[in-house]
C-alpha cells in the first residue's frame, strides 16, 4: 500500500482535495470523532469527484459501487474543525478504479484507505466496462507513482 510513501504525507501531494465540516454529533463518549466517520468523509472525497455531472463519467444506466475498501485509522480526530481530504488514482481497470485516500487534520494524517470502485449496469446488477471517456478521466488523475 502507498502509506510507505512519506510524499504521500501532505495533502499537497494529492490531485484531488476537498475538506468536511466535522459535528459535534460526529463525536463519541471518548470525545473525539468516531471511527465510523472516518468512512463518511472518505466518502465525501469520492463522491465529489466520482458524482461530478460536468465530467459524465459514468455511462447511462449504471451506478459506481464499492467492491473493496480498507481503511488505515492513524490517529484521532477531533472536534471542533475541519477534515480535509485528499484522493488520488492508483489503478484503472476495465470496470473498474482503484483509489487512495488520505484524511488529515491541521497538517496531520490520520487515515488512509484504498478503495475499489466499480461500474455497474443498474438492470443487470453486474459491472460494465468503463468508457473511454471515464477511463482517460481516470487516468488524468492517476498518480506517476501507480501508472
Amino acid at each position: 500500500m502507498a502509506d510507505k510513501d512519506s510524499r504521500l504525507n501532505l495533502l499537497d501531494s494529492f490531485p484531488l482535495q476537498t475538506y468536511d465540516k466535522i459535528r459535534y454529533a460526529d463525536t463519541d463518549r471518548q470525545g473525539h470523532v468516531n471511527n465510523a466517520m472516518f468512512s463518511t468523509f472518505l466518502e465525501t472525497g469520492r463522491v465529489e469527484f466520482m458524482s461530478d455531472t460536468k465530467k459524465g463519467m459514468l455511462a447511462d444506466n449504471c451506478e459506481f459501487v464499492i467492491a473493496n475498501s480498507n481503511l488505515n485509522l492513524l490517529g484521532e480526530i477531533n472536534w471542533p474543525g475541519n477534515v480535509d481530504i485528499g484522493t488520488q488514482v492508483i489503478k484503472v481497470g476495465n470496470s473498474s478504479v482503484c483509489l487512495f485516500q488520505r484524511l488529515f487534520q491541521d497538517d496531520r494524517c490520520v487515515a488512509s484507505a484504498e478503495t475499489v470502485i466499480v461500474q455497474m449496469n443498474e438492470t443487470t446488477r453486474k459491472s460494465q466496462p468503463l468508457s473511454d471517456y471515464a477511463r482517460s478521466i481516470f487516468i488524468q488523475y492517476q498518480s506517476a507513482d501507480h501508472t
